[in-house]
């Protein structure tokens, strides 16, 4: 593999990072999602009228820049060294993932206006009793007259109090768990105004994130509203998901540099015995092995971009690789970065104690170790 990047790519790494470096401290941050909002909208305008980058990766035919793989990386790694809570995976990869793939006239339009800023996706897909499996759907959809009409329940909405529009995955045909039978459905949404039929109840995540859990009870849509072909959408689903791990997977890694580059700094300040902690052996070791898991968390996150376009089992199998020693990586240097910084570690005004809570949503977003761990051994089984 070729990990070096090109004049163009290290101008947009260099260019995203000015901007989160001049606009993005943590006080103000985390402000900001303690606040009513629970972002900064005039970042996100930035994101798309200053720096380019909510279009970077979308075809030039929707208004988009073209760029491939290697440039979401160095987006997503530079979003999460600032620890960035505007929903750039939950729109930018997933929700524009959902409808590039769809594909469509509505779905054309909707990826400009994501491009342009203003438009911002949601997707409704795990549910309480599916745990991680996306295909595991016990929400349904059927046709009435003109209308659909989808019944059931979904969890852990990222980003659905933020969005513009919501994305719903629902069986319209088979058993509860086949791949095949499940459809998308497009609709513009307000989580504050829900429309008849939806019941919302939004809260904010461990992370500082925004979420919801959604109930839909005979809520009615448009024929217009189906996305690509009734009951074929598990593809898309699964080929998204991959993307979306692939975009985490890289965060983490600007996370985990922030988090190893913070914790040897402090190392060399915090006095004991009268000698910086970090002249101190085992100190010198445990950094070493944070440094051990972040190469290697690194190598994972790269073999995953580089699969995306790789075919649909050998992306998988990457896509789960590199989840699993993402979460791995990012509970180890999590953890012991926030115990070299002592209790002080946890502390609100600390940036550790929120990058820890980051790294350990990440563990579990599009999937826990245990999860993908199964996942990779279904897919190498012979």
């Amino acid at each position: 593999m070729d990990f070096t990047f090109t004049k163009e790519q290290e101008l947009l790494r260099d260019s995203v990072a000015r901007f989160l470096g001049a606009r993005y401290d943590l006080e103000t941050s985390r402000g900001a999602v303690k606040s009513d909002a629970g972002w900064q909208p005039a970042v996100w305008r930035g994101f798309a009228e200053e720096l380019g980058i909510l279009g970077a990766t979308l075809p030039e035919e929707v208004d988009g820049m073209g760029g491939g793989p290697i440039d979401m990386m160095v987006i997503a790694e530079e979003l999460g060294r600032a620890l960035v809570v505007e929903p750039y995976v939950d729109t930018v990869i997933v929700g524009a993932g959902l409808l590039k793939r769809s594909g469509g006239a509505a779905a054309d339009a909707l990826l400009r206006q994501i491009v342009a800023g203003t438009v911002r996706t949601a997707f409704a897909a795990l549910e309480p009793t599916s745990g991680h499996t996306m295909h595991d759907l016990s929400t349904t959809a059927h046709r009435d007259g003109d209308s659909w009409v989808i019944d059931g329940s979904k969890t852990v909405v990222t980003s659905a109090p933020l969005a513009t529009h919501l994305i719903i995955s629902a069986r319209t045909s088979g058993a509860r768990r086949d791949e095949s039978g499940i459809s998308l459905f497009l609709t513009e949404f307000d989580a504050a105004n829900p429309p008849a039929g939806v019941d919302i109840h939004s809260y904010r995540t461990i992370d500082d994130r925004v979420g919801s859990d959604i109930t839909f009870t005979e809520f009615r849509l448009p024929t217009a509203a189906l996305l690509g072909t009734e009951g074929d959408a598990w593809s898309t689903i699964e080929a998204t998901a991959d993307e979306a791990i692939a975009a985490i997977a890289a965060e983490a890694v600007g996370c985990m540099r922030k988090v190893l580059a913070d914790t040897v700094e402090y190392a060399k300040q915090r006095q004991q015995f009268g000698q910086p902690i970090g002249s101190f052996q085992v100190l010198q070791h445990r950094m070493v092995d944070m440094y051990l898991e972040l190469e290697q968390a690194v190598a994972a996150a790269y073999l995953a971009i580089h699969s995306l376009n790789a075919a649909p089992a050998d992306r998988a199998r990457a896509a789960s690789a590199a989840k699993v020693t993402i979460s791995r990586a990012a509970r180890f240097i999590g953890q012991n970065s926030v115990q070299l910084h002592g209790a002080m570690g946890m502390t609100e005004e600390l940036a550790i104690g929120h990058y820890f809570k980051r790294l350990t949503a990440i563990e579990h977003e599009f999937g826990s170790s245990d999860h993908h761990l199964a996942r990779y051994a279904e897919l190498t089984r012979p």
